[in-house]
């Protein structure tokens, strides 16, 4: 685990994986944009990309959020993402607290660097 973020969602399939993560050991006057960010990895082309969170509706059992690149919507076992230009849909398992992987971990440790 990382002391420069902790891991908030995990979703994946064998294709893509889908985060958000809390940026740590930020100022406490930083703002969201800067703390919390959601970001969707494509396995097949090694493709890490910031999704432009713009905003979130939650309810008991569905939680949803929605991008400027798409929509997510999930629930505890598992999620589906609509890729706003292409109308493309991804089932993606939730992961809960699971380890990401070291694939993953160096992405993240690269991407905020």
């Amino acid at each position: 685990m990382s002391s420069k973020y902790k891991i908030l969602y995990f979703f994946q399939n064998s294709d893509t994986t889908i985060l958000e993560i809390q940026r740590l050991g930020l100022p406490e006057n930083a703002d969201a944009e800067a703390t919390y960010h959601w970001l969707y990895y494509d396995k097949i082309t090694g493709s890490l990309i910031k999704l432009w969170f713009r905003s979130m509706d939650s309810s008991t059992e569905i939680e949803e959020r929605y991008f400027e690149q798409g929509y997510l919507k999930f629930n505890k076992t598992e999620a589906t993402y609509i890729e706003k230009h292409n109308s493309s849909q991804q089932k993606l398992n939730n992961m809960g607290n699971r380890p990401v992987g070291e694939e993953i971990s160096a992405l993240l440790e690269n991407y905020l660097k």
